[in-house]
């Protein structure tokens, strides 16, 4: 059975930074593209980054230079560090991995900016 369970969320002021996880299990998690989406309310969920299985990174444009995302494939862990945090960054955040036509998500966390 796969388990992919996002932590991490929660309330920052904006300019603040918040570390998100999601640890998966039932995978090989080393051959999985790995990413964050977001969904505001209101809003289509949109992809904020992918980590391939082979280590190139890609970024949506509103959240390059801020966002770093990483894995350890040794924890079968992903992360994402998000820095200089805006309201507009006010989301459920939900992870993702994918392997050919293989994809799960989490349950989601909430991330809000507000001062």
């Amino acid at each position: 059975q796969v388990q992919l369970v996002e932590s991490g969320g929660g309330l920052v002021q904006p300019g603040g930074s918040l570390r998100l996880s999601c640890a998966a299990s039932g995978i090989t998690f080393s051959l999985y593209d790995v990413a964050w989406y977001r969904q505001a309310p209101g809003k289509q969920r949109e992809l904020v980054a992918v980590i391939r299985s082979g280590g190139s990174t890609n970024y949506t444009d509103s959240v390059e230079g801020r966002f770093t995302i990483s894995r350890d494939n040794a924890k079968n862990t992903m992360y994402v560090q998000m820095n200089s945090l805006k309201p507009e960054d006010t989301a459920k955040y939900y992870c993702n991995v994918r392997l050919n036509r293989l994809e799960y998500w989490g349950q989601g966390t909430q991330v809000t900016v507000s001062s």
